[in-house]
């Protein structure tokens, strides 16, 4: 990568103070022609390099130019080296290279403020994350078997285009080849998924709208009332915002949301057990006393 090249080169120049086009184009593996290239655009940067010929001439920087104080303030190193360091931890390509020779050459130490674990405590997708990373980058289709929200398990074939991570979920956005539309696909509901040999180009697609992929129809959204115990506050600060939960004078919660009525909004009721009541809709309060009962009775 450019970059890296450039930043090397500096790094070169501040500690052995001269060195040839010839010496730097053998340590890239690149042309003499290219690093001359690379001259100018350091030099455009207001990186003061220059070059002399004849016998003891090569590329040199001026010898009282300082990196760390001629071009970035000090606050403006630490939001370099941390903004690198966070894109180390998220897998970046070559980024902890750049972010070794940065922190070199401005004389700080690096400090690792973000660790990212794309696990969770019972599935990891990272080898889908990374695979899907790699076919984003070299704009490669992958195919894959999705479950849907109704539980059936269908092929897709996307040209990825973009990671997403969304109120604690990762997706992959790309466009469908099966549904000829944007989507978005969970990344923990993928399973056997492989990078084709297949390339493409970019469609003029980054600002199409992308919906969930879903395989099911559209289910009906209600206006609902909870009253969560306050022994469950934990888990109400972790799943709803502060604008849609109030918490009363007894430490409980009251739960004012709208959403689809669906098996997700069931399943979320029923997480929290005893400590959950429906106010409101009375029909979605029935629905949950006939969900109780085969629980129990399943369990009897």
């Amino acid at each position: 990568m450019q970059i890296n090249r450039l930043l090397e080169i500096v790094y070169i120049l501040l500690n052995q103070k001269n060195t040839t086009a010839k010496q730097l184009a053998e340590r890239f593996s690149v042309s003499s022609r290219t690093i001359y290239r690379d001259i100018d655009t350091l030099s455009l940067a207001g990186i003061p390099v220059y070059t002399e010929k004849g016998k003891g001439g090569g590329i040199s920087l001026l010898p009282e130019f300082v990196l760390s104080k001629s071009i970035l303030s000090d606050k403006e190193q630490n939001e370099i080296l941390s903004a690198l360091q966070g894109l180390t931890n998220m897998g970046t390509v070559d980024s902890d290279h750049a972010l070794q020779k940065l922190s070199a050459v401005f004389s700080k130490s690096v400090t690792n403020w973000l660790e990212v674990d794309f696990s969770d405590w019972s599935y990891s997708n990272a080898d889908v994350f990374y695979d899907l990373k790699t076919a984003i980058l070299e704009n490669r289709i992958v195919e894959f078997n999705y479950y849907g929200a109704s539980g059936k398990m269908t092929m897709r074939r996307i040209e990825p285009v973009q990671l997403w991570f969304k109120s604690k979920d990762w997706y992959i956005r790309g466009y469908c080849l099966t549904r000829q539309n944007m989507r978005l696909f969970k990344l923990t509901r993928i399973r056997e998924l492989s990078i084709t040999g297949e390339t493409f180009e970019l469609r003029n697609i980054l600002d199409m709208p992308a919906e969930q992929d879903s395989d099911k129809t559209q289910d009906p959204v209600i206006e609902l009332i909870l009253k969560i115990d306050k022994e469950m506050a934990y888990k109400v600060l972790d799943e709803w915002s502060d604008r849609n939960a109030l918490r009363l004078p007894d430490g409980s919660y009251k739960i004012t949301v709208t959403l689809p009525e669906d098996e997700w909004l069931y399943g979320t009721i029923l997480s929290y057990g005893e400590y959950i009541e429906v106010i409101h809709p009375v029909s979605l309060r029935d629905k949950i006393k006939e969900k109780a009962k085969i629980i129990l009775k399943k369990h009897s």
